[in-house]
């Protein structure tokens, strides 16, 4: 991983809490990265328990960030698709940045910022994945025979490579990969139409006539 402080560890809590140490106690560095083989605390967005056996990727990257940026989570989905697409397997992204194969979800992402920087927390089901009542879950190695240390590095090069990307050509990668695009799709409640991503990295979306705009919220399918 060239160009990346490695923190590596058999087991803790949490990457994406480990890094948030980091920065608190002012060990953190740009291009950093927390790498655990299994956590006993993983967590998703909304604090959802992340299950986190030994066998997959969770890795947390710490990048310098003194403005939020909404646009940097496609940036990120774009770059964990790409790694799956580089073993020949077809993805899609499910809003805002879940990455489903066959839609059975293999990983997810969490984004959260913290002082100058900002927490991208990846992971990836690789050998092992999930029974969870929620959705349907999936693996890696169920299409592909890989390593764990070589998806690692296709993940940080990916990574690398869209957040250098002009977001134009992003957005347009998102939209091809978009899994609901241009169809009906549940938000608050109402059937709405999927229509894109506008400018400053807000879902757009139709109901009946009239176009909304969505940031944090989920979608169903």
């Amino acid at each position: 991983m060239a160009g990346y402080k490695v923190l590596s560890f058999d087991k803790i809590s949490s990457t994406q809490t480990y890094a948030h140490d980091m920065i608190a106690n002012g060990k953190a560095s740009d291009h950093m990265v927390i790498v655990a083989a299994a956590q006993f605390a993983g967590r998703g967005r909304y604090r959802r328990k992340w299950v986190s056996h030994h066998g997959n990727v969770y890795a947390s990257f710490i990048f310098n960030s003194p403005e939020r940026d909404p646009r940097l989570s496609y940036a990120i989905a774009v770059a964990v698709a790409e790694t799956i697409i580089s073993y020949g397997i077809s993805p899609q992204i499910k809003w805002p940045n879940d990455i489903l194969i066959n839609n059975a979800k293999i990983s997810g992402v969490l984004i959260e910022y913290a002082g100058q920087y900002v927490i991208v927390g990846i992971g990836i089901n690789v050998h092992t994945n999930p029974t969870v009542p929620e959705y349907k879950t999936t693996r890696l190695d169920e299409y592909v025979n890989v390593d764990l240390t070589d998806v690692i590095s296709r993940l940080a090069k990916n990574i690398d490579r869209f957040m250098k990307s002009d977001f134009d050509s992003v957005r347009r990668r998102w939209m091809e990969l978009a899994a609901g695009l241009n169809k009906l799709v549940k938000y608050r409640g109402e059937m709405v139409e999927l229509i894109g991503v506008n400018d400053n990295g807000a879902l757009v979306v139709r109901c009946g006539p009239e176009y909304l705009l969505v940031h944090g919220d989920e979608i169903l399918m």
